[in-house]
């Protein structure tokens, strides 16, 4: 297969022609070879415009959804930028190409290992991955400019919102059970955060983030 052909014809039908004008987004998604980041029998499909399934209950989410959170968080080339839940990596490779530093928090050692090792071999020098659980973030290397969530979430913890820095935007797919959600800017401005609708998107919740249930008698 011609993995550079069916790269370029996903930017062209599925970014550029979806409200995805950001030249340095477009540019990190023409050139970042989405197919490595997939096993083997997974790469036919690396381009469709579905979430496709990586294992441990998570998705590389569709090209359209993550593309749109980047445009959303205006990455700067001096931010220093946090993923919660960046799975096998892709994402926060292509933050990198936007970024100063790339923290990628990943709670499955299996997939954090994964993204480690196709990092590597794309040399992508500036990202870091990190382990551990999801909801509370990354508060070792806080504050960071920009937070971004390689999946919905119902709503953000205050845990992690309190680790973007004064001026920093967090972006999140707010999401029901069903995976219907808005992608959601959060700005922090003056200590406090506000919120706006940018997209709508639907992704499949991160498993950690989603409420135990409840049970009535």
């Amino acid at each position: 297969m011609d993995y550079a052909a069916v790269r370029r014809k996903m930017v062209e039908n599925q970014i550029r022609t979806n409200r995805v004008n950001d030249p340095l987004v477009v540019e990190a998604l023409a050139d970042l070879p989405r197919e490595v980041f997939l096993p083997e029998p997974l790469r036919g499909i690396a381009y469709v415009d579905e979430d496709i399934p990586v294992g441990g209950g998570r998705v590389l989410m569709e090209p359209l959804a993550g593309a749109l959170i980047l445009q959303a968080a205006e990455i700067t080339p001096s931010d220093v930028v946090l993923e919660v839940g960046c799975g096998v990596g892709y994402n926060a490779a292509l933050a990198a190409r936007l970024a100063s530093t790339v923290f990628a928090l990943e709670s499955d050692p299996l997939l954090a290992a994964r993204a480690r090792e196709t990092l590597a071999a794309l040399d992508v020098l500036t990202v870091s991955v990190v382990e551990g659980p999801l909801p509370i973030g990354h508060p070792a290397q806080a504050p960071y400019d920009v937070i971004i969530f390689g999946g919905a979430v119902p709503e953000v913890p205050e845990a992690i919102l309190a680790q973007l820095a004064e001026g920093g935007r967090l972006v999140a797919v707010v999401a029901d059970a069903s995976g219907r959600g808005k992608g959601t800017i959060f700005l922090k401005t003056n200590g406090v955060i506000s919120r706006r609708v940018a997209f709508d998107a639907a992704v499949p919740l991160l498993s950690e983030f989603i409420p135990a249930p409840t049970f009535r008698f």
